[in-house]
């Protein structure tokens, strides 16, 4: 089967957004975003099955709605931002989980670690704007262990257990135009 990746998807960041959440005191999920971030996608046509992904993420755009927090995530306890300016996510393999579903799996690199990784994909669809612009949308999460790349910052708490979990959550919501 010569399936041909011919077909090029360019990331809607307008309709776009990627978040994670980390557990704070073992109670609680702080949320933040990657504000700025791209992505390309190569597809054979509408078929996505073995379409390959690219995406790249400006560490520097990390918001968490608190200018303190956003500050020590740019530092070196966590991404470093001033000598690693960018993460990446490049899609190894996708295999079909369900009429709509993926596995996604790829290459993760912070902070110039490169790990593998699985997203789970639910494709939303392909669909037309007002404009005429095909569009395809995709929700994508997963969790991974930050300290996988070096993210080992943490603090010990009175009771016992840490400030922030090693685990994060990753989830994104993602609309590709069809060039």
């Amino acid at each position: 089967m010569g399936n041909t990746l011919s077909t090029k998807w360019v990331l809607d960041p307008t309709h776009s957004e990627l978040l994670f959440k980390v557990k704070h005191l073992m109670i609680t999920n702080v949320k933040g975003e990657f504000r700025s971030f791209n992505a390309e996608l190569l597809s054979d046509g509408n078929n996505f099955a073995h379409a390959k992904l690219n995406v790249t993420v400006d560490a520097t755009s990390i918001f968490t709605n608190n200018e303190d927090r956003d500050n020590h995530l740019k530092s070196g306890d966590f991404f470093e931002v001033e000598k690693y300016s960018t993460l990446t996510f490049e899609g190894k393999s996708i295999e079909p989980t369900g009429d709509d579903t993926f596995r996604l799996n790829g290459l993760l690199t912070i902070k110039g670690i490169s790990r593998e990784v699985s997203l789970d994909v639910e494709f939303g669809g392909v669909n037309k704007d007002p404009w005429g612009n095909e569009k395809a949308g995709f929700s994508l999460s997963g969790k991974i262990n930050r300290k996988d790349w070096g993210l080992n910052w943490n603090a010990a708490l009175e009771t016992g257990g840490v400030l922030v979990s090693d685990e994060v959550r990753i989830n994104g919501e993602v609309q590709f135009v069809k060039q």
